[in-house]
């Protein structure tokens, strides 16, 4: 008797089909060792949620509301030449009426292409005699200066008043100093100080006002004096910002700490550091 099996006994070409057949299936039931690794191994992305935005504030009170409004009329005064312009309390009233004309959309009292341009010349002259009102004062406060213990007054109008004589190098016009200083008005009113900024200040004297530039190249390190300076050697005419008025006479109590040691020249191609000299400034 001839024995068959089941395999051989449906035909050559469907015995290969079958073999194919059950390779893939063990290939696919049984997944190597190095395919499970990487599908464990593979990092999965994590979106991080959207940042959540604060919550709007509350409405505001009628009180809160009158104060705002007030605090705008006082940044326009600020931000605008309206502070610095010395307006008298019936200029102040042409300007408020002006304001108001034009905020409500009225019909304006004058042509701003004829007026327009003869602004900035009010503001100029407004400007030129509050600076003369000021340097009135600062004549006044020059002159008492100068009769103070120990002032010297120099060509320039300076007054230097030593108060702590230094003992160290006395720095040159070229230099970079390390000082701490404090400014005011003559009235006392304080425009900087590096004290309260908790560090001192550096900078070449011959990158500042003419009166810093003469008066601390007269210490040496180490000392304190009182420099006194008119208008001519300070800010001028313009003033510096919104703190120091035209024609403003000012006064710098500054203590010198140190003379920086010059800095090497670098080798061709080697970048430098830009240089920024704090203030006061030219």
């Amino acid at each position: 008797m001839k024995t068959t099996f089941p395999l051989c006994s449906i035909g050559p070409k469907a015995s290969v089909r079958i073999l194919l057949l059950g390779s893939a299936l063990a290939l696919t039931a049984c997944p190597s060792a190095s395919t499970v690794d990487a599908a464990v191994a593979a990092p999965v992305a994590v979106t991080p949620p959207p940042p959540v935005a604060p919550p709007p504030p509350p409405p505001l009170s009628a009180e809160d509301k009158q104060k705002a409004l007030y605090a705008f009329g006082a940044l326009i005064a600020e931000r605008t030449p309206v502070k610095a312009a010395g307006l008298d309390a019936d200029d102040l009233a042409e300007v408020v009426k002006g304001l108001k004309d034009a905020a409500g959309g009225k019909e304006l009292a004058v042509k701003l292409e004829e007026f327009g341009p003869k602004v900035e010349q009010l503001l100029n002259e407004k400007q030129a005699a509050k600076a003369e009102a000021e340097k009135k004062k600062g004549t006044d406060f020059l002159a008492k200066a100068a009769k103070e213990k120990g002032a010297t007054k120099e060509k320039s109008g300076l007054v230097f008043i030593s108060t702590t004589p230094g003992t160290g190098k006395q720095p040159a016009a070229t230099d970079t100093v390390s000082v701490h200083y404090k400014g005011t008005l003559i009235d006392g009113t304080e425009f900087d100080s590096s004290y309260k900024r908790g560090q001192p200040t550096e900078f070449p004297l011959n990158g500042v006002i003419k009166c810093w530039t003469e008066g601390v190249a007269k210490m040496k390190v180490g000392g304190k004096a009182k420099l006194v300076c008119p208008s001519d050697i300070a800010y001028g005419d313009r003033g510096a910002g919104a703190n120091i008025p035209g024609g403003a006479t000012l006064v710098f109590e500054v203590e010198l700490l140190g003379i920086k040691d010059p800095v090497a020249t670098p080798p061709p191609g080697m970048p430098t550091m830009p240089n920024t000299p704090p203030p006061p400034g030219k």
